[in-house]
């Protein structure tokens, strides 16, 4: 750094305020870059207000909230770093299954980022912004003193709440998927998982033999290298190991929720200052504690030692591993016992056979798709030992992976992977002139809105994603289906609940003229449109001609015309109906992340003490165990 006076003389001159506003047009970097130019200049841009101001411009908390968290770090720099890491996660993440709905709304915490599952659910008769919305913690993400992310995924087992630790990967900024996976690393003297050499069949010089085979004339520092370049991704493993391995990971590094971090995950509303200060005062013991316990619990596990496996009874068994690693292996055969010799697992049928056959001529490896959905080729999907995987590091640990694939979509819903633990982030257009209407609402179906009757005193909660497109010349408003509150699945994830045509007006009349506090209705515009209806299919549904009605207090209604069927809906804040809502159990942790298995029934339904939640008649007899789908 230069000591030599410089061409900084007059920014040096302005004053702290009107510096702070100049910096507005700078990024983080650009500001740390002007840092380096001179001691001076280093001095100004570490300034409080410089950084204050950085942390304003990413937008997501208010002034208020800004100062407060400040308190929990070192520093507004520290902060920023923090508040710029997350920044892309913030906003909807969807999983295709169940149909029912897999919706996860990240939002701010307390220093933290919070994944909230919104539960398919009905809505009584205080209605959408004045009922409380059950929603499930799916993760968190913690900032530390220094503005670095501690990561933990919430789940439930056997009757107890635990929370897994983690790491968090680099995040992409203009991330798409959020992926569960499972990391190995060069980290010593961490917690135990098990010995390899005690249940694989190769022993260590024959596993060494094979691995540095190749690398025998390199040096230390060279093969160091060259093992860095031949990391196994984790999405290269079989399905079947990613879940096994992910299940092992939790199975060990979990930690039982302790009473002191049984607080909020978020500040409630701030109508009650009272109330929202004793909210902060938990927030902030909570954010200590679960730091703390990161920090000690091991989020990292040597899978090369088996003494805290054998001294924990909690722990897998040794046979689970073994069949894991045997799977990966390659090994389709078990040794039987009882007779001494060697049996198929699997015995071959010639449909079997046929279908093996037929994969391998179009290039298809066993279980995978020829070419992924986002675009990788089918070399990419061959499956990779889970041996081999394990070797690239001396630990394994949960890690979240936020990065950026090519993805194709039709109609806002993305094509997402069937066998992948990841969420989908769905691109939420901020409404403007020429898009008055895009974003997300919610609503009911039924006049008036939400209104229960006496043969149904709830009515099913439907999230609806608006967005644009154009086609053939015309301007389309599509509502694609994001939730659905019904007991069993009426109408597919990311279906098209209706499409309109915004350039062409409809004649036909509202059917009413009071809302239900008995106004007078009061209709801005209406366009002709078609909605949802039986048709070819679960998964191509027909469709019935209808009208938009767009109300002048901002609510929208879609009528269908021959059975006259309403669907009603207003723009939804999803972070303040979360602060006002109700908090249930979580799924165990695999499935809590994302649930794999297609499921038409609601399988987050049965929550203790959650009177308004949906119980699914198929599922009424095993509230205890969310995650099992009949």
């Amino acid at each position: 750094m230069s000591s030599e006076p410089c061409g900084s003389t007059l920014l040096l001159a302005l004053p702290d305020d009107v510096f702070s506003i100049v910096t507005r047009s700078l990024s983080p970097r650009d500001i740390c870059n002007l840092g380096l130019c001179c001691r001076s200049l280093y001095g100004l841009v570490t300034s409080e207000k410089v950084w204050f101001t950085q942390c304003d411009m990413v937008g997501f908390l208010p002034h208020q909230e800004l100062v407060e968290w400040r308190n929990a770090v070192s520093s507004y720099k520290a902060l920023c770093r923090f508040l710029y890491t997350v920044r892309p996660l913030m906003g909807i993440w969807v999983h295709q299954n169940p149909e029912l709905g897999n919706v996860v709304y990240v939002m701010p915490g307390f220093v933290s980022v919070v994944g909230c599952r919104i539960i398919p659910q009905e809505l009584g008769p205080l209605g959408i912004e004045d009922g409380p919305i059950l929603w499930a913690p799916v993760f968190e993400i913690f900032g530390d003193c220094d503005g670095c992310t501690t990561f933990f995924l919430h789940g439930r087992e056997k009757g107890n709440d635990y929370l897994y630790p983690g790491s968090v990967k680099s995040i992409d900024r203009s991330c798409n998927v959020l992926l569960l996976e499972v990391e190995p690393k060069q980290r010593k003297n961490e917690v135990s998982l098990l010995q390899s050499k005690s249940f694989v069949h190769y022993s260590d010089k024959e596993v060494s033999r094979k691995v540095c085979r190749s690398n025998s004339g390199l040096s230390k520092s060279q093969r160091v290298y060259s093992q860095r370049e031949s990391i196994v991704p984790f999405s290269r493993l079989a399905f079947s190991d990613r879940r096994k391995l992910l299940e092992a990971i939790t199975g060990q590094v979990r930690l039982k929720v302790p009473d002191l971090a049984t607080g909020p995950l978020f500040p409630s509303m701030r109508t009650d200052e009272e109330s929202f200060c004793k909210d902060m005062v938990l927030l902030c013991e909570r954010r200590s504690v679960l730091i703390q316990m990161h920090k000690l619990g091991g989020a990292h596990i040597d899978w090369n030692s088996s003494a805290q496996l054998l001294s924990d009874p909690t722990h897998l068994e040794l046979s689970e591993i073994r069949k894991t690693l045997e799977r990966s292996s390659g090994l389709h055969y078990s040794t039987s016992v009882e007779d001494g010799h060697t049996q198929c697992s699997k015995k071959k049928t010639l449909g079997k056979y046929l279908r093996a056959s037929i994969n391998q001529i179009l290039g298809k490896s066993n279980g995978g798709l020829a070419t992924s959905k986002n675009g990788s080729s089918s070399s990419d999907n061959k499956h990779a030992q889970l041996l081999e995987f394990l070797r690239s590091g001396d630990t394994i640990g949960l890690t979240l992976n936020a990065s950026t694939v090519k993805l194709s979509s039709y109609r806002a819903w993305p094509n997402m992977h069937d066998s992948r633990f990841a969420l989908y982030k769905l691109p939420l257009r901020v409404p403007t002139a020429q898009q008055e209407y895009a974003g997300l609402w919610g609503g009911t179906f039924g006049w008036p809105p939400g209104k229960p009757t006496e043969d149904k005193p709830g009515k099913a909660l439907f999230f609806l994603l608006l967005s644009y497109e154009e086609s053939q010349g015309q301007r389309l408003l599509i509502a694609t289906k994001i939730l659905e509150g019904t007991h069993y699945v009426l109408h597919p994830n990311g279906s098209a609940m209706f499409t309109v045509n915004i350039d062409e007006a409809s004649q036909d009349p509202f059917p009413w003229d009071m809302d239900a506090d008995s106004l007078p209705v009061n209709v801005k515009h209406a366009f002709l449109g078609e909605g949802i209806a039986n048709g070819y299919g679960f998964r191509y549904p027909g469709s019935k001609p209808g009208s938009l009605f767009v109300f002048e207090n901002g609510h929208l209604t879609f009528i269908w015309k021959e059975s006259r069927a309403v669907l009603t809906l207003q723009r939804l804040n999803l972070q303040e109906l979360l602060r006002k809502g109700e908090k249930v159990p979580a799924l165990p942790p695999t499935a809590n992340f994302s649930y794999l298995t297609k499921s038409y029934s609601n399988v987050f339904a049965g929550f203790p003490n959650s009177s308004n939640c949906l119980s699914s008649p198929r599922q009424s007899h095993q509230s205890d165990n969310y995650g099992q789908c009949i």
